[in-house]
């Protein structure tokens, strides 16, 4: 018997954007449940269809470890329209990776959004115009300063991108303050893998910055590119892609198993 999960494409915790390139590809399969709900089950909560607990393409058990989180999946399921739309159940998808790809190897996903301390986003600076200049020290100074003060995170800061290194102690006192529970781990390396910066994830893991700060900060280039030369269509639905996807993340961090004194 085929399994609830097996036609949504499982989303890989280290390439989000490729479950969207493979969705692009997959029929979508009818509606085959009346209403999707939550219940109660050892080690957290299930999301059940029609009463039944879901569970991942290998046959495990998906439990959730914090019921808002649950809730808000078997909404995913339950606005689902006479076919089911993977792209737009990404809480689903997201539960689906922790458990086929994060339960058991969370220091090696971890480990993976730690790389990006070597050469994070908000390290490289224009040097001109002076417009993009104030807009960046503007979303990314206080970042910088903050794990600095907060987290004992000296980095150093470049014009261009000319790469530089980065101090140990800097990147060992930062990947010391990540999460450390699966779904936490992965979600926050949904959110660093989007944004291209460990910093705005443990920003928003520790809430010195919500959601809505974090993906400005994370497009600041972007956005001064469009206003000056108009959006690219493409790079509009693509960039849409992403903000579903990092929504869903940002929301397990905020909500998920507390990890942070």
């Amino acid at each position: 018997m085929r399994e609830p999960f097996d036609d949504v494409p499982q989303q890989p915790p280290l390439d989000p954007q490729e479950a969207v390139r493979r969705h692009i590809r997959t029929p979508q399969r009818k509606r085959f449940y009346t209403s999707a709900g939550v219940a109660e089950t050892d080690g957290g909560f299930s999301i059940t269809l029609d009463g039944k607990p879901i569970r991942s393409p290998s046959g495990k058990p998906v439990i959730v470890p914090v019921r808002a989180i649950a809730e808000a999946a078997a909404a995913e399921w339950n606005a689902q329209g006479e076919t089911l739309d993977p792209l737009t159940m990404p809480l689903t998808r997201l539960a689906n990776s922790v458990v086929e790809g994060v339960t058991d190897r969370v220091d090696e996903v971890a480990e993976d959004a730690a790389k990006f301390l070597g050469s994070d986003l908000l390290f490289y600076r224009a040097g001109h115009p002076e417009t993009l200049v104030a807009r960046e020290a503007q979303h990314w100074d206080p970042i910088v300063f903050w794990a600095a003060d907060a987290l004992g995170a000296h980095f150093v800061l470049a014009e261009g991108v000319m790469h530089v290194g980065q101090p140990e102690a800097a990147i060992k006192a930062a990947r010391a303050a990540f999460p450390t529970d699966p779904w936490s781990v992965a979600a926050f390396h949904v959110v660093t893998t989007l944004t291209g910066s460990a910093l705005l994830a443990l920003a928003l893991a520790h809430g010195f910055r919500d959601e809505d700060e974090v993906w400005a900060a994370a497009h600041v280039d972007e956005d001064w590119n469009i206003e000056q030369w108009g959006i690219d269509e493409e790079a509009a639905v693509r960039r849409a892609a992403r903000l579903v996807d990092f929504k869903a993340a940002a929301s397990m961090l905020r909500v998920g198993t507390p990890v942070f004194d």
